[in-house]
């Protein structure tokens, strides 16, 4: 792979004049009825749009200074050669001394990327080429159990990004879906779905994909372990073998060939990945052939190519257009100067359910860091907490906070224009959607001017803050702060086109704050020392016997024991 060289100190953003100019612009109040009234034209300045997505973030509190300053601090830190660096193949993950090269994994048949001695592009569709061959084998009923019969079910098995990605995707494409094969997703180590799962499904009509990029996983191998035990128990009654069964109920995805042979999956049903590709920017590769079982590889592909869209255009737009160039250095502007410490994502569509724990993921997985490239302790705020619900749901779970509470929080608005299009289709659908389309505008707007939302009746001249106090005072418990950021995204409607370029354009979001923070998003140390402990601590249960741990785990683990 291609060298990266570390970002030397005197280009790092927190060392550039645009850092300090951004702190003292933080001090400045900004209040956002105070923004809209001073400038009549805000909306249309601070808005973008790529393809189908169009991004209004006029309600963040920012003003022309602000922004200014945020695309100078872009521009400081060479952010165009972190992109550049990025889809060329260079060693971005520097701690694990590798490319990260998910948007290979959607570059089209006729694109060339040599990385070292490897053609990626040859690489990557030889791959989509044996998920095409695989996917249309179960799709069209010529894939078979051990008894004969054609699938009826898949199983994913994986955890993390092995399993939120095609999870996510899945779902919201289910519209999409051309097959009566359902697929099911697994991933708790505690055997509860999988347990729940296995009473409904046939064992003579089931597959099973085990996705995972080390195939060492422990959440995975052990759910795959008792999968092979059910499908055993059913086969041997059938007359059925263990070669038949791991021959025609198993596909394994993973970058570690020989352990997929050693636990006995057939070298023509595994499917590779490369140690560039991270598992939370997998969905685009084999890890994706759930997706593409249950819509279909002419639908993957148009995801792969609303990716790949979104990919050119945070390579080639002028960052004051660049949609993840805004939306990352928004979130930074919100993190580290104004110190706002919690994010969420609010989808105003039910089929988008999943995308707030994809998206939970891919942020602080990727971001929660807190030393520099070159290993220097960080002194400023990186990721903030991410979370988020679809919108109907979260008004009657934690708007309460948004709107109410103590915490300043920032938030994404995520609502399709478009629904139930058909003609033929219920009427009473699309005033479900456009009821739902009201609550997305009302509830930004809300969090936005508070009060004034309410006592002003034009939205574009909100009242002042301290002529709705004193309308308010008799009821203060009733009082709307407001001064809540948002970014509202609408998307023209859900596609697997408009669906990849909305995943992209995350991706490269925190590929931006990475880069302006110095810090390494494609690795996940963090993650490490809790699983090997957990090895430790397993042992001790097993064995029954004195723990040397701390007070608290050594009780833990004899409250245990008692009951077990």
């Amino acid at each position: 792979m291609n060298n990266m060289p570390q970002v030397q100190a005197q280009n790092s953003a927190r060392n550039s004049k645009y850092w300090s100019q951004l702190q003292q612009l933080a001090d400045q109040s900004r209040p956002l009825t105070r923004l809209f009234n001073q400038d009549k034209d805000r909306t249309q300045r601070f808005s973008a749009q790529s393809g189908a997505l169009y991004m209004d973030y006029s309600k963040q509190c920012i003003d022309d200074t602000v922004l200014a300053s945020l695309l100078d601090l872009a521009t400081s830190c060479d952010l165009q050669g972190h992109i550049k660096a990025l889809l060329q193949g260079a060693m971005v993950n520097t701690s694990e001394e590798r490319a990260a090269l998910h948007t290979a994994l959607r570059l089209p048949a006729t694109a060339t990327l040599q990385v070292g001695e490897q053609d990626v592009v040859a690489d990557v569709h030889h791959s989509l080429a044996q998920v095409e061959r695989l996917s249309q084998r179960i799709r069209s009923g010529s894939w078979r159990g051990f008894s004969g019969k054609a699938i009826t079910d898949v199983v994913n098995i994986g955890v993390g990004g092995s399993d939120l990605g095609p999870l996510m995707a899945t779902t919201a494409l289910d519209e999409w879906a051309d097959t009566d094969i359902i697929v099911h997703f697994v991933s708790n180590m505690d055997g509860s779905q999988l347990d729940n799962l296995l009473k409904r499904l046939n064992a003579e009509t089931t597959l099973f994909i085990i996705s995972s990029k080390s195939f060492g996983t422990v959440d995975t191998l052990s759910n795959a372990k008792t999968a092979l035990s059910w499908l055993l128990a059913t086969a041997t009654l059938r007359a059925g073998t263990q070669d038949s069964v791991l021959r025609r109920h198993f596909i394994g995805i993973s970058a570690n060939s020989a352990k997929m042979s050693a636990w006995g999956i057939h070298s023509e049903h595994q499917l590779q990945l490369w140690d560039w590709v991270g598992g939370r920017f997998s969905l685009w590769s084999a890890i994706g052939l759930a997706i593409a079982i249950r819509i279909g590889m002419v639908q993957f592909r148009e995801l792969l190519a609303g990716a790949h869209s979104m990919d050119v255009h945070f390579a080639t737009a002028d960052f004051a257009d660049n949609l993840p160039v805004l939306l990352g250095l928004l979130a930074v502007w919100n993190s580290t100067f104004l110190h706002i410490h919690a994010h969420t994502v609010l989808p105003y569509d039910g089929r988008l359910g999943y995308l707030p724990s994809y998206l939970t993921q891919l942020e602080m997985e990727s971001n929660g860091k807190s030393v520099t490239h070159s290993g220097e302790h960080i002194e400023y705020d990186t990721c903030p907490i991410l979370w988020g619900e679809v919108g109907s749901n979260a008004q009657h779970a934690f708007y309460q906070l948004l709107h109410q509470g103590t915490q300043h929080v920032s938030c994404d608005f995520i609502a399709c224009v478009r629904h139930y299009s058909d003609e033929l289709q219920n009427a009473s659908l699309q005033q479900q959607h456009e009821l739902s389309l009201a609550n997305c505008l009302a509830q930004s707007r809300v969090l936005a001017f508070g009060n004034a939302a309410i006592v002003d009746t034009d939205p574009t001249d909100p009242t002042d803050p301290t002529d709705v106090a004193a309308v308010c005072e008799s009821d203060k418990y009733k009082h709307y702060r407001g001064n809540q950021p948002s970014t509202t995204l609408l998307i023209d409607e859900l596609t697997p086109h408009s669906l990849g370029a909305l995943v992209a354009l995350y991706e490269h979001k925190v590929y931006v704050m990475a880069s302006i923070w110095d810090i390494n998003p494609f690795d996940q140390w963090g993650v490490e020392m809790g699983k090997q402990m957990a090895e430790t601590v397993y042992q001790a249960l097993q064995q029954d016997s004195d723990s040397h741990f701390d007070t608290s785990t050594n009780q833990l683990l004899a409250h245990i024991r008692r009951l077990s």
